[in-house]
């Protein structure tokens, strides 16, 4: 199973639940969330969706969970289901295979990229000598327009109110005008990078060409899988889909995407595609080495399903990417 059917597939069993009885017909799950289990947590995946349904059938969340663990324990693609805590649901997958990862990307289409570039965020008010001014409020509509771009590549039609993030810090005044320091692109990274309610931070590091700089190793992870296909094609051969031994990594992240995706809508925060983006990247970087012959090796069905993967990869960068509102360069 796909991680991104967990919620769909979490939903069912609690209707099928109500419908044996084993539930209170009052019981209501609402939206289901699914997320990746937490460094040292139990199993690759975890819901408090008990907590949710206990609240209306006014039993224990443990209870609840109980009842959901022995269904889903059943269902094919679930390794195991385990129960922890107070009553978080916990799910055991078997490892993902690259042929599944992309079809779940094809079939939702992989990300959709906005028409026509992210408009760059207005300059800033220079800061004079003397007390400092008001901060310009521009950050206010950078976060906005990440968050109805990214309500909409997951098929909603919000206006304005239905994209509202809450409150949101403005840049500090002391940083003076970010989009000249730093270029657009980064001035909007580093906006929605953080929650919305806090001050984003703008540093040096954001021009930095080298690990140290998330903002460019996502843009250089891109531009890495688009070079990794120029110099396929110049070797004769090109991407197809196929089995890929030492990806999990990698595909983990891939599979995680649909999740990251509706967990940003959802919450309306932009900082957590953000988070996604960084680990995708740092997957693909790491498994760049892996994709093209080495020596004296022939192309072969394990280059060419590698490099299939290494396109996905650079294909929902780029779509996040213009999702935030910023660029992926073909070459960095």
């Amino acid at each position: 199973m796909n991680p991104a059917d967990l919620p769909r597939t979490v939903a069912h069993a609690v209707r099928c639940a109500v419908e044996d009885g084993e539930l209170g017909a009052g019981s209501a799950a609402g939206r289901v969330v699914v997320e990746r289990t937490r460094p040292g947590g139990v199993g690759d995946y975890a819901s408090p969706v008990a907590f949710q349904i206990a609240k209306t059938a006014r039993i224990r969340p443990a209870e609840v969970a109980a009842v959901l663990a022995h269904r889903l324990g059943r269902v094919p693609g679930i390794e195991r289901v385990e129960v922890t805590g107070p009553g978080f649901v916990n799910f055991f997958l078997p490892p993902l295979s690259a042929p599944e990862v992309l079809d779940v990307l094809d079939a939702r289409g992989g990300v959709p990229v906005p028409d026509g570039p992210a408009p760059a965020p207005a300059p800033q008010r220079p800061v004079p000598d003397g007390p400092a001014p008001a901060p310009a409020p521009q950050r206010e509509g950078v976060v906005r327009a990440a968050v109805l771009r990214i309500l909409r590549a997951q098929g909603h039609r919000p206006d304005g109110a239905g994209g509202d993030p809450g409150p949101v810090a403005p840049v500090a005044a002391r940083d003076g005008d970010v989009v000249a320091r730093y270029g657009a692109g980064a001035a909007v990274w580093a906006m929605v990078a953080v929650p919305a309610r806090e001050t984003p931070v703008f540093s040096g590091r954001l021009l930095r060409q080298d690990e140290s700089s998330e903002y460019f190793r996502v843009r250089y992870a891109h531009a890495r899988s688009r070079a990794l296909l120029r110099n396929a094609r110049d070797l004769g051969f090109g991407p197809e889909p196929g089995p890929v031994e030492d990806a999990q990594a990698l595909l983990r992240v891939l599979a995680d995407h649909p999740l990251a995706l509706e967990a940003a809508a959802h919450h309306r925060a932009p900082e957590r595609l953000v988070r996604h983006l960084v680990e995708l990247a740092d997957a693909l970087l790491d498994f760049q080495y892996r994709v093209l012959p080495q020596g004296d090796e022939k192309p072969s069905a394990a280059h060419r399903a590698r490099l299939a993967l290494a396109e996905a990869a650079g294909t929902v960068l780029a779509g996040g990417l213009a999702l935030l509102g910023t660029d992926a360069p073909e070459r960095l």
